[in-house]
């Protein structure tokens, strides 16, 4: 319901390459670190988004959303339930055309409001699990 397959497919392969990796820092041992390698190993473009700001696999990090002086076309987010639902109003305001909460996170009413702004969403799935599924033929 919330990564269903034809929205997982769009934003992967659709919705643009550059993507900011909310909760992403030089720590290797979290998560964000390695998903935003995969990221990158198929083609996009990241940005670190976390309070330090750290440049992270070689690009330049910024404390948040706003800061950022690009557009941003994905929103993944790093970050615990509780504190998601604020950044997807972050993605909405900046004008991002999608945001991705990680395994685990879940805010059912983020979902709605999101979805309801007219951005792509997906919920409690990974990009580094969906995108090399995409060359076999799909993601489901």
């Amino acid at each position: 319901m919330y990564g269903d397959p034809a929205t997982v497919r769009e934003i992967l392969t659709r919705l643009g390459d550059t993507w900011a990796v909310v909760g992403l820092s030089t720590n290797t041992s979290r998560p964000a670190h390695g998903v935003a390698e995969v990221l990158q190993r198929y083609g996009k473009r990241i940005v670190p988004v976390h309070p330090k700001a750290e440049t992270v696999h070689g690009e330049r990090g910024y404390a948040s959303l706003a800061e950022i002086p690009f557009p941003v076309d994905v929103v993944d987010v790093f970050v615990n339930s509780a504190l998601a639902g604020q950044v997807a109003d972050e993605a909405v305001a900046v004008g991002a055309e999608a945001v991705w909460f990680q395994l685990g996170v879940v805010d059912e009413a983020a979902y709605a409001r999101t979805t309801a702004a007219g951005l792509s969403m997906v919920m409690d799935r990974c990009p580094a699990i969906e995108i090399p599924r995409l060359g076999r033929g799909g993601v489901d």
